[in-house]
């Protein structure tokens, strides 16, 4: 009997976990790699891709940045609450401005938790500078991080 995973009525088996898992270490694995590793033929692994890629399940293929390595020596967190009848011009503000990689919506007191990747402090400054006209602000520089963002784990059997 399969194991497989379901996700929103789509159904991953073994292989496909194992392809996603492939890729996720490798995005760039030839599809004949991926055919060997999984024993499978190129065209079979390059049809089960086509089906993941079109259920959703793969959305993309990403290059992954080492933001030191590119002059972002700084990195901040920042929590940010809209001043009265301001989080639609909040949530633009943030999406303008590129030092902030990522940002997430939530519930609570504050509205948005967001992170900056920064050269320095003085670009800290000029941006919450900008974010303050329009909200109140809560900032940690981030010291290190012992788990970097990674995919969604792929469990088999619901686990």
């Amino acid at each position: 009997m399969r194991s497989n995973l379901k996700i929103e009525g789509k159904a991953l088996d073994g292989i496909d976990v194992k392809l996603v898992t492939l890729l996720n270490d490798n995005a760039r694995m030839s599809v004949a790699e991926l055919g060997r590793a999984v024993n499978m033929s190129a065209p079979s692994v390059n049809e089960r891709l086509k089906r993941l890629e079109e259920a959703g399940i793969i959305s993309g293929y990403a290059v992954i940045l080492d933001p030191e390595q590119i002059g972002y020596t700084l990195q901040a967190i920042v929590r940010m609450r809209q001043l009265p009848g301001k989080l639609k011009e909040l949530e633009e503000l943030i999406q303008s401005i590129q030092q902030f990689i990522e940002c997430d919506r939530v519930t609570g007191e504050d509205c948005f938790y967001a992170r900056l990747c920064l050269t320095n402090i003085h670009q800290l400054d000029e941006i919450l500078n900008r974010v303050c006209e329009i909200a109140e602000t809560n900032t940690s520089i981030v010291k290190s991080t012992p788990v970097k963002r990674r995919q969604v784990p792929l469990l088999l059997g619901g686990g």
